[in-house]
């Protein structure tokens, strides 16, 4: 039996937690009244308990055991982070502006309304939490045999979406603006077949008509440039993870723009590669990564160049 020393708020944080192991969903501790792991890098892995067998990140030491949930919370007033692809979630994340001059332009809520508009679709009712900045999550459940990854601004501005690769900060946590508060109680509903359709990432270019040991030199040139930009990204020391992700992705958008490599796939696996290194919130990387991705694309559309 694992006995608390935490206060009558920790016992609350340990509730939340529980509550969210119960219903299915993973859970990993965040820093207290923060929404950053709680967790330690891979730099300052001791390789002892949960990673003697190589270094785990947050989302491999998500867990739904009570147990274990008990034991992490006993020690600390720990936020909860929800692994959305161990739960088999997709969560629409909402947001709004976080620049006063931004204020009277939509937020996510306006652009979510108007996307179902659009598609001429209800907004859908499930699990809601209403955020501390006044942003909404909306839970769904990932559609049957699909495995949909974290978008940052896909379906439209300030509307990003956590799947495999990314988490939410759990109703119950807090931050110095408030709490993260269940404002629609009902299990998830299985995610809109529109939605998974606009989620997907898109598919690979036909085969262009040139011979085929320049196809080959180019994909082989391509591929090896993004195996090692994804691996900057994942061994990037503490201090330098957002200036290695931003020059990785300026550095691959030059082959976007080339078309020698697709955009949906340097998306993720560079936001792979920033959560298998993550100390912040995967949202934040994936932003980085699309404005590092415009900005290249923007500068290197017009030159015609290629990698062969």
């Amino acid at each position: 039996m694992t006995l608390c020393s935490i206060d009558l708020s920790g016992l609350e944080l340990l509730a939340w937690a529980l509550d969210a192991g119960r219903r299915g969903w993973y859970v990993f501790p965040l820093r207290r009244g923060d929404k950053r792991p709680a967790l330690h890098g891979e730099t300052y892995c001791p390789g002892t308990g949960p990673c003697a067998g190589g270094h785990l990140k947050w989302e491999q030491r998500a867990t739904t055991d009570e147990d274990r949930i008990t034991t992490a919370w006993c020690h600390d007033r720990y936020n909860i982070g929800i692994a959305c692809g161990p739960s088999n979630l997709v969560v629409v994340d909402l947001d709004v502006p976080k620049d006063k001059s931004e204020k009277d332009t939509p937020d996510g809520v306006d652009s979510f309304t108007a996307l179902c508009e659009r598609a001429g679709q209800p907004v859908p009712e499930t699990f809601r939490v209403r955020t501390p900045s006044g942003g909404v999550h909306l839970y769904f459940t990932q559609p049957p045999g699909a495995r949909l990854h974290s978008t940052a601004g896909r379906l439209a501005r300030r509307i990003d979406t956590r799947a495999w690769g990314g988490y939410v900060v759990a109703p119950g946590s807090t931050t110095p603006h408030g709490a993260y508060a269940i404002t629609d109680d009902r299990p998830p509903v299985p995610l809109p077949g529109w939605l998974h359709e606009a989620l997907k990432p898109p598919r690979q270019p036909t085969a262009r008509a040139v011979s085929g040991p320049v196809v080959a030199q180019a994909r082989g040139y391509a591929a090896a440039a993004l195996r090692n930009e994804t691996a900057n990204v994942t061994g990037a020391a503490d201090g330098t993870r957002n200036a290695t992700l931003l020059r990785a992705a300026r550095a691959l958008g030059r082959l976007v723009a080339s078309g020698d490599l697709d955009r949906a796939e340097v998306e993720e696996a560079l936001s792979r590669a920033a959560a298998a290194n993550a100390t912040q919130p995967q949202h934040y990387y994936d932003d980085v990564i699309r404005r590092g991705l415009d900005w290249s694309i923007t500068h290197n559309a017009g030159d015609g160049r290629r990698a062969v």
